[in-house]
């Protein structure tokens, strides 16, 4: 008997995300192997879909599902709720908040936060959309900015808080671009009866020629005329040098006064990676081999959007979508396996499955092999794939459910501003920031009266 089949390898795995979740089913299929994935959620949460949160069209249990009740038929595999704090690579020690936790093979599935690019004030003041929390702050910050401005009489205070900014054009930006406008345009238009929709100004900044880079040029130009259509002001061409907490500075010289930034422009890899002494590539990314382990410690593999697989200087790495992550997460277990079993390791090479984006109600753009498809059919499409992808068959028909009332009535039904430790309005995420001027004087004069 060997001492794969007599002893289980007790194999870790870093991170709740699509790439730890779908390496943990490639061991739940499997004999020999102990798994215990780490995260400091005890749920995983559907990314594509916060974007709907954050827009008030779903609440974030609607898109998360208990880590615990994916792993309850996998026997080998459990869960342990943790912060990683370091890594010992010799020793095959993980650093955590609950105490070092030993490992035959690691597999790191972090993911990613969002990346500023050193634009000064932009971590500060914007917003960004990488978690729960988040979709839940810009929910309630977007909400808060209708409530004052209905009843602001300073029309430049108004303006600031009617206008939002989103910085970057890619899938994320034009969907909760798109969602904004929806909302905006439904819902809130009946529940603020004293605000005109001409009131309302939905920003999207990318530096690029136009919305979607890398989409094939037809659906970029159905984008971007479905944008215009949902009165999105494009500002192409364009990035932000600076935010603050009532205005963005683009480089051109112009500023744009709103208190509501929403940063979708980059990302890079997790912070954690910054504590674990490994090697960082571009955007702070860990360097691995093409079959996604690294070259010093072969046991110890990297998937989703913190690898970086390097080809000697090429990098072998797909987009940072969902699907890569899956395809990485299943090909670092499989390898890791075979690590094990002293077979051949498998180069990661991505599967291009397509790509999709929605534009508010009823239109989407997406682009499969040779096919690319816009309008209602794609936008078919696209729920379809994510009901698909959605974890959990409860949330799947709760979604499905919430988009077919949200289609029926033209009715968004999650328009709650829920209680939180820190107020985001009326100065966006800067508590601390004092009004000067007029504005100060108008808002102490109005505080005062108030008492």
């Amino acid at each position: 008997m060997s001492e794969h089949s007599s002893k289980a390898k007790q194999i870790v795995i870093l991170g709740g995300g699509f790439a730890g979740l779908w390496a943990a089913k490639e061991f739940g299929k499997k004999d020999g192997y102990q798994v215990t994935v780490i995260d400091r959620n005890n749920y995983h949460l559907f990314q594509p879909l916060l974007y709907q949160v954050a827009s008030a069209g779903l609440e974030p249990e609607q898109i998360s599902y208990p880590l615990r009740g994916t792993f309850r038929k996998m026997l080998n595999v459990d869960f342990r709720m943790a912060e990683v704090t370091g890594l010992d690579l010799k020793r095959k020690v993980l650093l955590s908040d609950v105490g070092p936790i030993h490992y035959d093979g690691l597999i790191i599935a972090l993911g990613s936060v969002t990346s500023y690019f050193g634009v000064p004030g932009a971590e500060e003041f914007a917003f960004s959309l990488k978690s729960a929390e988040e979709a839940i702050d810009i929910r309630n910050h977007i909400l808060s900015c209708f409530e004052y401005a209905q009843h602001e009489p300073d029309p430049a205070i108004r303006e600031q808080l009617l206008t939002f900014a989103i910085v970057g054009g890619g899938p994320t930006g034009v969907e909760y671009a798109g969602a904004l406008a929806e909302l905006v345009h439904t819902s809130l238009r009946r529940d603020f009866r004293g605000l005109d929709k001409s009131d309302v100004k939905i920003m999207l900044i990318e530096g690029e020629d136009g919305p979607l880079k890398g989409f094939p040029e037809k659906l970029r130009s159905y984008a971007k005329k479905r944008l215009e259509h949902l009165d999105v002001h494009g500002n192409y061409k364009q990035h932000v040098v600076q935010v603050e907490a009532d205005k963005i500075t683009l480089k051109s010289g112009d500023v744009i006064s709103t208190r509501t930034v929403l940063w979708t422009a980059g990302i890079r890899g997790n912070n954690v990676a910054e504590k674990m002494g490994m090697p960082l590539g571009h955007a702070n990314r860990i360097i691995t081999t093409p079959e996604l382990n690294l070259a010093d410690n072969p046991e110890v593999f990297v998937a989703g959007d913190l690898a970086l697989p390097m080809d000697g200087d090429t990098p072998v790495i797909g987009p940072t979508v969902a699907p890569n992550a899956i395809q990485q997460g299943a090909l670092a277990a499989k390898n890791l396996m075979n690590l094990f079993d002293g077979t051949k390791l498998e180069p990661f090479s991505y599967f291009d499955k397509g790509s999709l984006a929605t534009i508010g109600r009823s239109s989407a753009v997406v682009h499969l092999g040779k096919f690319k498809i816009t309008g209602f059919f794609a936008w078919v499409t696209w729920l379809i794939v994510h009901l698909l992808y959605l974890i959990g068959f409860r949330n799947r028909i709760i979604v499905f459910i919430n988009w077919s009332f949200e289609y029926l009535f033209f009715e968004r039904g999650v328009r709650l501003i829920m209680p939180k430790a820190k107020d985001t309005i009326p100065h966006g995420k800067a508590d601390e920031y004092e009004p000067s001027g007029a504005e100060g004087a108008a808002l102490n004069e109005r505080s005062t009266k108030e008492k």
